[in-house]
């Protein structure tokens, strides 16, 4: 497995990767190629958005963090990063959320963030447990999710 900087040219493989979460039960939100790159590959308020691909280049998972901006729709204190991170429902149970997150700590202190905020669906048990294996702590509900957060800095 190689971690990488996801690229333009990733979207229409993290899009399939995305739709089999959806088909899974495990995504609600947008899989489409349109959607990988503007809330992930070229957000303007990205940070990092890395790629887990296998030897022959299979996307297996995906994980973005980005600034939080004033308004941003999770509530996410502004300054503060927001993390996203989705795993191939074929690969999962293999670390790769733990050797994505590797790379997005060292990315979040580069960027001197203070902390960085898991929104994760409040059914999202799966999700809730990743995030806390990681680190991150319980600090707000809102409505419909658990909100952990992570001290970088």
């Amino acid at each position: 497995m190689t971690i990488r900087t996801a690229m333009e040219n990733d979207a229409p493989a993290i899009s399939v990767m995305l739709q089999l979460l959806v088909q899974a039960g495990k995504r609600t939100s947008p899989a489409d190629e349109a959607f990988v790159l503007s809330h992930y590959i070229s957000n303007p308020d990205g940070i990092r958005c890395s790629l887990a691909v296998d030897n022959d280049g299979s996307v297996l998972g995906l994980q973005s963090l980005i600034f939080a901006r004033a308004g941003n729709r999770y509530g996410t204190p502004v300054g503060w990063g927001i993390i996203g991170t989705h795993v191939s429902p074929l690969a999962a149970r293999r670390g790769i959320g733990r050797h994505l997150f590797e790379v997005t700590k060292q990315a979040a202190a580069k960027a001197g963030l203070e902390k960085i905020e898991a929104f994760i669906g409040e059914k999202n048990a799966e999700g809730q447990a990743y995030y806390e294996k990681m680190g991150f702590r319980t600090y707000r509900l809102a409505d419909g999710a658990v909100c952990k957060s992570f001290q970088v800095l």
